[in-house]
């Protein structure tokens, strides 16, 4: 898909314009459009562009939550050498010059940057112009970019304490992950049926992130036989890349009710459904898991930017909120800790009581408020 940058106009009758940029997961896209829906749900005639990477996940899923999105032709650094790697910074050159041209011809009142490819040439290009931005960073460990940015921008949205060893402290904003309103107002019952489980048998959801997780799956798969024997039922996410093969091995556990899924629409049905979680340890997983106050043993991946999950799961666990168990431990010890897990009802009590508090309902709201700050800043600047 080419970059459609210079087809992009604004419409002249918005109460405001606003840039949302960065995709890649769900950890990034359902935040982002969490914001766009609660800008939108205030403002009914903003006009809301996203920007997000050609190739990736956003490219299809923000037209199917109803918003426009261009693609900018970015990818990230490969972690070994690689041709890609020498073309990376003519990419990115050409990525902030197409940002800019976007920013010129759609004129926004304020950008948002949520995280992935297209997030940094958005905010390069708009703090270049002074136009207002914001950074909602998801993790509690602070990616490179982002810190680098951080002092361009005006406003910095963060979902844990203690951020300021990353951000100058003067721009940031506790507000937690904005999380889709619906995900902890499943009913129980209505779950149990739509995904035709049994209610007197336990129910385990495994969610390895949008994309799958490759340990988790492989874990799952050898444990079928397992949660047979325990009556154990299983909702198991396993992510576009890992289904057909999952598929097959669930094949012949259907009449167990273990199910394999490639992905789940209604979370809030699947988090309402479960006894006990198995999840990796994600900004937007670890945020609804809160929200919903699911017991949970949390896999961090080792596949990420400053091992960033690992620090998000010791967030939980140090504080008696989640079990957590090492991808390297994972294939031998993970469905031991999960069994055990969901035997122990008093254990189970215990981790909702603790992971409960630390979920923050009104973080799509705050992050608003301070978008819309920006917004009006920029507006009576414009009007002077």
């Amino acid at each position: 898909m080419p970059d459609q940058a210079h087809h992009i106009e604004p419409n002249p009758n918005a109460s405001c314009r606003v840039v949302i940029s960065g995709g890649g997961t769900g950890g990034h896209i359902f935040p982002a459009v969490a914001i766009a829906n609660e800008l939108r749900r205030r403002q009914p005639t903003a006009d809301i562009l996203f920007v997000g990477a050609n190739g990736r996940m956003e490219m299809t899923r923000v037209p199917e939550a109803g918003y426009r999105i261009v693609g900018l032709n970015i990818s990230g650094l490969q972690r070994r050498l690689t041709p890609e790697n020498l073309l990376f910074p003519l990419k990115v050159f050409r990525s902030v010059r197409k940002a800019g041209e976007l920013l010129e011809t759609f004129r926004p009142d304020a950008v948002v940057g949520v995280g992935g490819y297209a997030s940094a040439p958005v905010l390069l290009a708009a703090t270049s112009r002074a136009i207002p931005a914001l950074i909602q960073e998801q993790n509690s460990y602070a990616g490179l970019v982002n810190k680098l940015l951080a002092r361009r921008v005006d406003r910095v949205c963060v979902a844990y304490e203690g951020m300021e060893k990353f951000f100058p402290a003067d721009k940031l904003t506790l507000t937690g992950n904005p999380v889709r309103a619906e995900i902890a107002g499943g009913d129980r019952a209505e779950a149990l049926q739509f995904f035709g489980l049994d209610p007197n048998r336990p129910v385990l959801l495994v969610v390895g992130g949008s994309l799958g997780a490759r340990t988790l799956n492989q874990a799952t798969a050898a444990a079928l036989p397992r949660l047979k024997a325990a009556g154990v039922q299983l909702l198991w996410q396993t992510g576009k890349l890992y289904f057909p093969t999952a598929e097959q091995q669930a094949a012949d556990y259907k009449d167990a009710n273990l199910h394999a899924l490639e992905f789940i629409m209604r979370m809030d049905l699947a988090y309402a459904a479960a006894d006990v979680g198995i999840s990796r340890a994600g900004a937007l997983s670890v945020s609804e898991l809160c929200l919903t106050g699911k017991p949970c043993v949390l896999v961090p991946s080792p596949n990420v930017a400053e091992d960033h999950q690992t620090k998000n799961a010791l967030a939980l666990s140090t504080r008696g909120a989640a079990l957590q168990v090492s991808d390297a431990d994972a294939p031998q010890q993970l469905y031991d800790v999960a069994l055990t897990l969901l035997a122990d009802k008093p254990r189970q009590q215990q981790l909702q009581q603790n992971i409960r508090p630390l979920a923050r309902p009104d973080a799509t709201r705050d992050i608003v408020d301070q978008l819309e700050h920006l917004i009006q800043r920029r507006q009576a600047a414009s009007a002077r």
